[in-house]
C-alpha cells in the first residue's frame, strides 16, 4: 500500500507539473517583483535595477504606496552637444535635449525679465511677443521646450519650501545658442532651467536675488 500511495503521489506532480508550470512561469511581476525586460513587468510597469516598478516618463503611481525607497528614475541619456564661449568668458556645453520629463522633474529655477529692452534679449518665441514680469510664466531649455509643443501649455512648479504655482510657457531658454544681440549677450541656458518672471518667484515666496533655486515642475 505504500508504494501505492507514493507512485500516486508521483504522478499527481508529474500531472501538477506538465499542466501548471508552463503558466506559472508565464506570470508578469508585479510592484517590487524580480525582472530582467519590460516584457517581465505587468501593466504600465518597467523593469528598473531587477525590479518592477512606476515608470517615471510616463508619472504612473501604481507602486507608490508600496515601498518606503522610491526607485530612481534611469539615467539620462542627455548629453552635451558641443560648447560655446561668449567673449572673455568660460566655454559653456550646449544641449538639443534635457532630462526626462516625470511627475516630479529636477530643475534649476531662474529668472527672467520678458519685457521690451529685458535680459531676455528677444521678444518670446512662443508668439513673438514681450510679456509683463507681473505674469506667471515661464522660458524652458531647449530640450523641454521641445520646439514649441509646450507653448501656451501650463506648468506646476514646486519650490522645496512646499509652496507651488502655475505658469504658462511662452519661450525657450535657448540651450544651443547665445552670446548674441538676440540673446542679450548670454551664454547658453544648462539643459535643466524653468526661466521664470518675478511673478512666478513672488508666488513661490522666493527671494529672486538669489538668482537659481532647485524646484521640481511638471505639467499640469
Amino acid at each position: 500500500m505504500a508504494n501505492s500511495a507514493l507512485v500516486w503521489l508521483a504522478s499527481v506532480c508529474l500531472v501538477f507539473n506538465i499542466l501548471f508550470l508552463p503558466f506559472l512561469a508565464l506570470g508578469l511581476s508585479s510592484c517590487g517583483g524580480s525582472c530582467q525586460t519590460l516584457n517581465d513587468c505587468e501593466g504600465q510597469l518597467i523593469c528598473i535595477n531587477g525590479k518592477c516598478n512606476d515608470d517615471p516618463e510616463v508619472g504612473t503611481h501604481i507602486c507608490g504606496g508600496n515601498s518606503s525607497t522610491p526607485s530612481p528614475p534611469p539615467p539620462s541619456t542627455c548629453q552635451p552637444s558641443g560648447t560655446l564661449a561668449c567673449k572673455g568668458g568660460k566655454p559653456k556645453n550646449t544641449y538639443t535635449c534635457s532630462p526626462p520629463v516625470t511627475s516630479s522633474t529636477p530643475a534649476v529655477l531662474t529668472n527672467n525679465n520678458f519685457e521690451k529692452g529685458g535680459d531676455g534679449g528677444g521678444p518670446s518665441a512662443c508668439d513673438n511677443n514681450y510679456h509683463d514680469n507681473s505674469e506667471r510664466i515661464v522660458a524652458l531649455s531647449t530640450g523641454w521646450y521641445n520646439g514649441g509643443s509646450r507653448c501656451g501649455k501650463m506648468i506646476r512648479i514646486t519650490a522645496q519650501n512646499g509652496r507651488s504655482v502655475l505658469a504658462k510657457v511662452v519661450d525657450e531658454c535657448d540651450s544651443m545658442h547665445g552670446c548674441d544681440k538676440e540673446h542679450a549677450g548670454q551664454p547658453p541656458c544648462d539643459n535643466n532651467i524653468v526661466d521664470g518672471s518675478n511673478a512666478v518667484w513672488n508666488a513661490l515666496g522666493l527671494d529672486i536675488n538669489i538668482g537659481e533655486v532647485d524646484v521640481t515642475w511638471s505639467m499640469a
